[in-house]
């Protein structure tokens, strides 16, 4: 039987989020209804609210999320009612191209719920990320649940559904920093210190962290920095030389998603070395390099999207991690919120304050 809850909903560009009263159908094949515990204010919802995303208003916002399983459709296996889940937006299908050649994390195909939540009056909404966790429940694939140890606080587990995850992944999967390496991430917000921490727990003997804001770069020392660089200050580039005997860093993790910034990593880097843009630039943004530059330098330079995770695979041993202490996911909750301080949560965003807001119900 469809159910009625609360949930932070984006009518139109720009506008306020507010809370209105959203229908939740019962879960059809492949499909799972989640009791959502906690969900992080990610920019992502921010982008979604400004319009950034799609025009495919009214947005149900919020994704990263973790709750328990309350009932699931005709055919679902891999999760049962009672089940403790972080919500993910890359539920592999298995069987497309990527899929088939043993990569899935590069799924072409992944799946969401295919009934949509509305508002009481009919009004179909669009969950962002297809999952739409600014609820007291919410309707997903059931693919995009993955079971992890109940222990585990839902206000940190459920970072791991997006912005914590990137970083992580970012430095861990897609970087594939190893022991010894010499690491710089550019853009100390709740992504880049997400990749210090992956940095670190990969074994990188140097971390240089670099940020135009003197707070945020005590944070990522906190976090594992070994060296911090303000680059409003000084010029990132020759100080990530300096800090590295002079060759440029390993690998360097650019997550602002920005023209400058882009090309301050690749310079920063040592020949052959790994560039990885894990932040998301605007559609308008172009890049120009010298291609001289990129055919002379070799190595690489790759995008980091959702950090390359598996969520299967990679959700449980991060948890795993986390209960065991050595990754601290509890130092990305800034403060924990209620359902109608959403707003406020983005105009702390937009302050810099912050590395997570989390709703908690």
């Amino acid at each position: 039987m469809a159910q009625q809850v609360q949930g932070v909903i984006a009518r139109a560009k720009g506008e306020p989020v507010r809370i209105e009263t959203i229908t939740i159908p019962d879960p059809g094949p492949g499909e799972a209804v989640v009791k959502v515990q906690a969900c992080g204010v990610c920019h992502t919802d921010l982008h979604y609210r400004e319009g950034g995303v799609n025009d495919e208003f009214p947005f149900l916002l919020g994704h990263e999320a973790a709750g328990v399983v309350e009932s699931v459709g005709e055919g679902v296996t891999e999760v049962a009612p009672g089940d403790y889940v972080i919500l993910n937006w890359r539920a592999v299908c298995g069987q497309c191209r990527a899929c088939k050649r043993g990569r899935p994390w590069y799924c072409f195909d992944t799946a969401n719920a295919k009934q949509r939540m509305t508002l009481a009056d009919g009004t179909e909404l669009t969950p962002a990320l297809g999952i739409g966790a600014f609820a007291e429940k919410t309707l997903v694939a059931a693919g995009q649940c993955t079971k992890v140890d109940p222990e585990a606080s839902p206000a940190a587990a459920g970072l791991l559904g997006c912005g914590v995850m990137a970083g992580l992944g970012a430095a861990l999967n897609t970087g594939n920093v190893g022991r010894g390496d010499s690491v710089a991430v550019i853009g100390c917000g709740g992504v880049g210190d997400a990749a210090v921490v992956g940095a670190r727990l990969a074994g990188a003997a140097r971390i240089i962290a670099v940020d135009v804001e003197d707070r945020k770069l005590q944070t990522a020392k906190k976090l594992g920095a070994t060296h911090t660089v303000n680059s409003r200050e000084t010029d990132p580039v020759e100080a990530i030389r300096e800090l590295t005997d002079g060759f440029g860093a390993d690998v360097v993790i650019e997550a602002v998603g920005h023209p400058e910034t882009y090309k301050q990593a690749f310079y920063a880097r040592d020949l052959a070395g790994t560039v990885v843009l894990v932040g998301v630039p605007t559609p308008e943004m172009r890049l120009e390099l010298p291609l001289i530059d990129v055919f002379g330098r070799g190595g690489s330079l790759k995008s980091s999207w959702y950090g390359d995770c598996l969520p299967s695979r990679d959700f449980p041993m991060l948890i795993d991690l986390y209960r065991q202490g050595r990754l601290d996911l509890d130092a990305f909750v800034t403060e924990t919120i209620g359902l109608g301080d959403v707003e406020k949560a983005f105009g702390r965003m937009h302050s810099g304050d912050v590395l997570r807001s989390v709703v908690v119900f």
